[in-house]
């Protein structure tokens, strides 16, 4: 059976940032199913059309891209919540953080090839390679200890979790995809996808983009690190 494409909304400010990221969506089949120009009117996309991911540009006058996101992810809006990818036009945007601990599942550059565009989001539904790991590194890096006070308490023990998955996150933490986990561990890909979902199931994450956020703000990994502090 042939997955359908992803349905997709774009919220931005810029006409021809919309424009452009909806030509290239739909010339490779997927289905742009609202564009919106600023984060009420994001909101308000999400609850018509029900898509199963939004490209949501931060900075946007009104209601910004932040803010939206985290009215979408609540489940006020829908209550199966799309994922929610950010555009920022600065791969350090403190804000991105933010929005990592709001519950979006990762961020693209607005220069994005069109190719890493599509790969992007047709990847969305599984959560895996959607960030650029070096980028998401230096990212949470850098703006965790802003963050990490005031989120700590609601990122969980990490008790819950086994050996071989406190390693996994670890690894996880600094950026490693399915396959380098694997070779690095020398565990089948299956085996990896499997102890990566159950990290997800016992902490309650989302996807990824909340396990490496997680990795940093308990102190499995260092800022600046970029090892788990636990050994391997």
């Amino acid at each position: 059976m042939i997955e359908e494409p992803p349905r997709v909304v774009i919220a931005d400010d810029q006409a021809l940032v919309r424009t452009g990221f909806g030509m290239i969506l739909a010339a490779d089949g997927i289905e742009v199913v609202a564009e919106a120009a600023d984060g009420d009117q994001a909101v308000d996309a999400v609850r018509r059309t029900r898509p199963d991911l939004v490209l949501m540009d931060i900075r946007m006058p009104g209601t910004d891209g932040l803010e939206a996101t985290r009215r979408i992810l609540s489940g006020a809006v829908t209550p199966d919540p799309p994922r929610v990818i950010m555009l920022t036009t600065f791969d350090l945007d403190r804000y991105v953080y933010a929005a990592l601990t709001a519950g979006a599942s990762g961020f693209l550059l607005k220069d994005v090839t069109p190719e890493h565009l599509v790969a992007a989001v047709r990847l969305a539904r599984t959560g895996d390679a959607l960030l650029s790991p070096a980028i998401t590194r230096r990212l949470v890096e850098r703006f965790v200890a802003l963050e990490t006070a005031a989120s700590a308490a609601l990122h969980r023990d990490l008790t819950v979790l086994t050996p071989r998955e406190l390693e996994v996150l670890g690894s996880l933490g600094t950026g490693l995809s399915n396959a380098e986990l694997a070779a690095r561990f020398r565990l089948s890909e299956a085996t990896v996808k499997t102890h990566v979902a159950r990290i997800l199931a016992k902490l309650h994450l989302r996807d990824r983009a909340q396990a490496v956020v997680v990795a940093y703000e308990t102190g499995l990994i260092t800022p600046g690190a970029g090892t788990p502090t636990g050994d391997l």
